[in-house]
């Protein structure tokens, strides 16, 4: 057995996002075969509880929004550089003895996340991008910024993502990380049928006021 969360966008109250831990049986292995079983266990436990369908945002996804939708293949510009979410979060990252280490945006998504440099550099203490740093606090702030802000352009063909009834991602494991794709897909559904997405967006103050809503 295993626990992974899915989450839910809500269009009215306080909060934008439900995150809802179940168990479920886990299918052991890296292949992807047992990675997607494991994406359709999940799916059949958020089903008993009357949510579906649900969309995993990840290469092991079915849908082909789902697989766009990760953070390793979705383009994120930064000036006239095109790089990937992913590359932008890993190089954007200040440590205590070291960074940020810009030269990771022209990387390959996992080759930055990979980089011994983000495990051997002291405690992180913020984020940097385009000579501007970025808090810790609230969490997850600066990495939903990122998804969003590179979910934006796209967002009228993303209106379709509405139709389902929340977002999950397999390799998200709670217990070893906080950011998630599948979250920050939840929020940007929750502030557009709010219409609050360009509002949410305008600046990273303005986001972080409004983001941080999604965990009253």
């Amino acid at each position: 057995m295993a626990e992974r969360p899915f989450f839910v966008p809500r269009r009215t109250g306080a909060r934008l996002v439900d995150e809802v831990l179940v168990s479920f049986r886990w299918h052991a292995g890296m292949a992807a075969s047992q990675k997607k079983k494991n994406v359709l266990e999940l799916h059949a436990e958020a089903a008993k509880r009357g949510l579906e369908p649900l969309l995993e945002t990840s290469s092991k996804s079915e849908y082909e929004a789902g697989r766009r939708l990760s953070a390793f293949h979705l383009n994120f510009m930064i000036g006239d550089l095109k790089t990937t979410v992913e590359s932008a979060f890993q190089g954007s990252k200040v440590f205590q003895f070291g960074g940020p280490f810009h030269e990771l945006y022209r990387s390959e998504s996992r080759a930055a996340k990979l980089d011994e440099r983000l495990q051997n550099s002291g405690r992180l203490v913020a984020f940097e991008m385009n000579g501007r740093r970025y808090p810790l606090s609230p969490p997850t702030a600066f990495y939903d910024w990122l998804y969003l802000n590179a979910l934006f352009p796209h967002r009228d063909w993303l209106k379709r993502l509405s139709q389902f009834d929340g977002f999950t991602d397999i390799e998200f494991n709670p217990a070893r990380s906080i950011n998630c794709q599948a979250r920050a897909c939840a929020l940007f559904v929750a502030l557009e049928s709010r219409d609050q997405l360009e509002l949410a967006l305008r600046s990273f103050e303005q986001f972080v006021d409004i983001h941080g809503k999604a965990y009253l």
